[in-house]
Order: C-alpha cells, then structure tokens, then sequence
C-alpha cells in the first residue's frame, strides 16, 4: 500500500508538472500569437485632427495676408506641396539658377515638374526662401488651405480689415487696395512691376486680439529693406508673363479661379483632360511627393486621386556634397505631426551625418529632421542649406519712404 501511495503521489507531481509546462507553454505561445497579430495588423489610424482655429489661422497667415491677390493665391497653393518649394528653392540657389531673369528664367522654369504655383514663386527668392527656411509653417497654411478654403480666406479678410481699420491699409504708388462687396482685394499698382510689403505683423494689425496666438514674423529674408514710420517697406520684382495673372481670387465663393490655358501651358505633369481640371484650382496629389497629409480625413480626400500616390512614403533632404552621396537610410513623419500652433514636433529620427537639417520646427526650438526622400537630382542640383527659426514678433527698424 506504501508503494502505492508513493506511486500515486509521484504521478500526481508529474501530472502538475505536465499541466504547469502546459500552462507556461500556452502563455508563451499566445504571447507569441498576440505580437505577431500586432505585428501584422496596422495600427488603428489616428483620430481626426482638430480644424485649425480662427486665432491659429490668424496667428499663421499674418505675414502674407496684405500681400497682392495673386502672391497670396500662389502661396497657400504652393504651401500644399511643401517639398517641392524645397526643391524650387534649393533649385534656385544654384547660381547658374539664380543668373536667370525674365524670359530665360520662364524657359528654365518649363523644363520643371513643379506645380504652376510653386513655379510662379521662383521670381520671388526670397520669399521661397522664406517658406523652406520655415518649411512646418508652409505646411500648416497648405494643411489649413486644404482643410478649409473658406475659413483660409475669411483669416485673410479679417486681417487686412484689421490692418484697414488701424489705418495701414490704403492706396499706394506700389498697389491699389479697393472694395469689391465685403472683400478688400489688393493688386499691383504697374501692369510691370509687382511690390512685396514688408512688414512686421505686430505693428500693422493694431492691437493683436490674442495674445496666446501672436503673429507669426520672419524679418530676416528681405535683406536691405528698411520700413517707413508707417510700418511698411517695399520689394519689387518684375512681372514674368506665363508667372503671373493666371489666378484670382473668387472671394465670394471661396476659391481660386484659374486661367485653364494658361494654368495648363505651365504644368508638364497634370492630366488636362480629367473633367475635375477646370477654370478652379483643385489640389494636384502628385505634386505632393508622398508628404503625408494631415489627417485621415484629408488623407481620404486626396490620396485616391492618383495611383501614383503613396501618403505614407519617406521623403529626403538633399546632401551639401552631392546627389551620388545620397544616404538612402530612411526617416518618415506621420500626418500627426503636422499643424501644431507653436509645439515642438517629436519623435523624429536623427538625421543622417551627410544631410543638412532640412526640415526644423520653429516650435519653442524643438528640431524635426528627415531624410532619405525622393532623390530627383535634376531637381534639386544646387547644396542645401539649413533652415532658419521663426523669430519672435519685435519691431524692425523704420526708415525710408512713406506709405502714401
């Protein structure tokens, strides 16, 4: 009987060894099961991003929003597709580039695949270099514009009713500011020359109503311009015919009207036959280069436009070398990292040694880099240089000539 119960008890530690190896064996293997399903199921897309406010809206459209009509319409359009102002701009900066004037700069110009708006901003260097150098405010006014045309235009209206109301905002040898309905529409003064106020934000509005959401102001990229007591200095640059007047306003009806042909002679890359390619602008996804959009709302929109199109692809700065020096490794921003007022963009892997630090939030000094893009070198041939920081609203020295 001894024996027995010694046997019994000896299979009853066996069967608990056996049940405990199970159990171990079983927890393991769903464990297992469980990081493969997480592996090979995506994660579930982020939430709608909340629209931009009307202080946000304000707070990013300030520097352009007493800018001429048609400058204005080029900006949002062009802000929609940001690398590619990265790309006019680094083009640009190749002397050979830069050299170019009036019609030879419109025939260079049409051996590129960039957007017409982006093409009509070459003309104005400094203020392509003021969108790459501040390449997540661009993107926050091209998100913005896509989000919501109406609400874009309406910021820019109450702006320039402020910028009215303090007594900034009138007639001038360099522009005409008129009425039409409940619209102030500016347009330059000379059929040959259009004029660039430069101004500081914080000065022109008045009393800025939000002072959580002040102006955003970039006075470093007019070089020897200097502002007049009443708070405005003057660029001008000449007219380039196919660059300028193939779009206007509709301020009524929230958009922007196209020239069809002429819109059509500048663009190598868009399908004029689609019936969607009419005489109003419609965003162009394949121009957007794979930048994601910033939500999946707006993703829904647009990505099924093209089938070239993948919103999730990495996109690459350029190196100060050469384009064969290209590091392939690559770095990838998602759409919830776009359209933040003034917070830092984290997350973001480091940047390769043999790149510039091409992208960079102006956001409290946060720095957002990537790399290893889309690598056209017949694109962006010349060196790159890094970007700049948003500066903080501060008066600029006056002087010069009066506003009239």
């Amino acid at each position: 009987m001894y024996l027995d119960r010694a046997w019994g008890q000896k299979m009853k530690i066996k069967a608990k060894a056996v049940l405990t190896i199970a159990a171990v064996l079983a927890v393991v293997t769903f464990g297992n099961l469980e990081a493969f399903a997480q592996d090979a199921v995506p994660a579930p897309q982020s939430q709608v991003t909340a629209p931009f406010t009307a202080q946000q809206l304000d707070q990013m459209l300030a520097p352009i929003a007493l800018y001429p009509d048609s400058l204005v319409a080029q900006i949002l359009m062009a802000a929609t597709y940001p690398l590619e102002v990265v790309e006019a701009d680094r083009w640009l900066r190749d002397p050979n580039h830069a050299a170019l004037k009036g019609e030879p700069l419109a025939a260079a110009l049409d051996q590129q695949q960039w957007d017409p708006s982006v093409k009509s901003l070459v003309p104005f260097p400094q203020i392509l270099r003021m969108m790459d150098g501040n390449l997540d405010w661009t993107e926050q006014m091209g998100d913005a514009f896509l989000a919501n045309q109406a609400a874009s235009m309406d910021s820019i209206q109450r702006l320039r009713q402020w910028a009215e109301a303090a007594g900034k905002l009138s007639s001038t040898v360099q522009e005409v500011v008129a009425t039409a309905g409940p619209a102030i529409t500016i347009e330059p003064a000379s059929p040959d020359i259009v004029y660039v106020p430069v101004y500081d934000p914080a000065v022109i509005y008045g009393v800025w109503p939000y002072p959580a959401f002040p102006p955003y102001y970039f006075p470093n990229y007019f070089g020897s311009v200097v502002l007049d007591s009443f708070g405005f200095g003057w660029m001008g640059v000449a007219i380039i015919g196919p660059l300028w007047g193939w779009n206007h306003f509709d301020w009524g009806r929230h958009r922007i009207d196209l020239d069809r042909d002429r819109f059509a002679g500048l663009d190598r890359t868009r399908d004029h036959d689609q019936p969607q390619i009419g005489s109003t602008w419609t965003h162009n996804p394949s121009h957007r280069l794979g930048v994601p959009y910033r939500d999946p709302v707006m993703l829904g929109r647009f990505a099924g436009r093209t089938g070239a199109l993948d919103a999730h692809r990495n996109f690459r700065g350029y190196p100060t070398e050469s384009a064969s020096q290209l590091d392939a490794t690559p770095g990838v921003r998602r759409a919830s990292d776009f359209g933040r007022s003034q917070e830092p963009l984290t997350g973001m892997p480091p940047a390769s040694p043999h790149f510039p630090p091409t992208f960079e939030s102006f956001g409290r000094g946060a720095v957002v880099r990537a790399e290893a893009g889309r690598g056209r070198d017949s694109r962006m041939s010349s060196p790159g240089i890094g970007p700049s920081r948003i500066a903080a609203p501060r008066p600029m020295s006056s002087g010069g000539g009066r506003r009239r």
